[in-house]
């Protein structure tokens, strides 16, 4: 930090479900989830745990389209904005479920979303993605590895500790053909260029990502990652082959 001191740094964070069940489910109410003063409190936990005034990006951890036209949500949103508490909006949309935000952007209430979006998924292109740069709104693009089977590591014998998450989300019916699609990909790699890099490189191809959150837990990871930044776009012709992979998901129980 000491180093960057000129840099510009913005915070994101999120607001839980009141719940705490995420993602939702067809048929939550908004009190039961985010109701107003939810809404305020988490924000104003944020910011003494950030010890900031402001949160750039505020965003609603888990949302339901029903939920777009109820003036609850939005005149909180609008007091914390004239409060000056925040300065943007965003909905984080549930997994495989692009669809299940659209209305709420019409409604010109929110200034970013952030959606699953890889060489795999890449359904929110259909109808996401436009619209979001029809009314400028900004796109974060989250689980660029597909939860790591895009970094080519995983084998159909993974496992992993006791407690760890990834052994309810990779079950057989999901590792294995993850670990297929994935493998499907590594004759496609160029020289010298790593599936995650590539991976990276796939989703900043589309001009309608503002910007991508994968996990680094390492320093080196880090590096790799930034070094994707560079503008640098992949072989047309490899595009064309990746447009390929698309992979068309449904939420399930284990996706959850």
């Amino acid at each position: 930090m000491r180093t960057q001191r000129d840099k510009r740094l913005y915070t994101a964070t999120k607001i839980p479900p009141k719940n705490l069940i995420w993602p939702t489910r067809r048929g939550f109410q908004l009190e039961d989830v985010f109701p107003p003063d939810h809404i305020r409190e988490m924000t104003e936990k944020s910011l003494t745990n950030l010890g900031l005034e402001t949160i750039d990006l505020q965003q609603f951890h888990v949302w339901e389209d029903a939920w777009a036209h109820d003036e609850r949500w939005q005149r909180e949103v609008d007091d914390l904005k004239r409060e000056k508490l925040i300065r943007a909006i965003g909905i984080s949309i549930n997994r495989w479920e692009p669809w299940n935000a659209l209305e709420t952007l019409r409604t010109g209430a929110m200034d970013a979303v952030q959606v699953i979006y890889n060489i795999f998924d890449q359904n929110p292109e259909d109808e996401l993605f436009p619209l979001c740069a029809e009314l400028n709104i900004g796109v974060i693009a989250r689980v660029p590895f597909d939860e790591g089977s895009l970094t080519g590591t995983l084998t159909k014998d993974s496992r992993w500790p006791e407690g760890d998450w990834r052994n309810g989300y990779f079950v057989p019916e999901n590792l294995i053909p993850s670990v297929e699609h994935a493998d499907a990909l590594k004759p496609l790699m160029p020289a010298g260029m790593t599936m995650p890099e590539m991976a990276l490189r796939f989703i900043l191809e589309n001009n309608a990502v503002s910007t991508i959150i994968p996990g680094m837990r390492k320093e080196n990871n880090v590096c790799a990652n930034i070094a994707t930044s560079d503008g640098q776009p992949l072989d047309s012709h490899l595009m064309r082959d990746l447009k390929k992979q698309r992979w068309v998901r449904y939420p399930t129980e284990w996706s959850q």
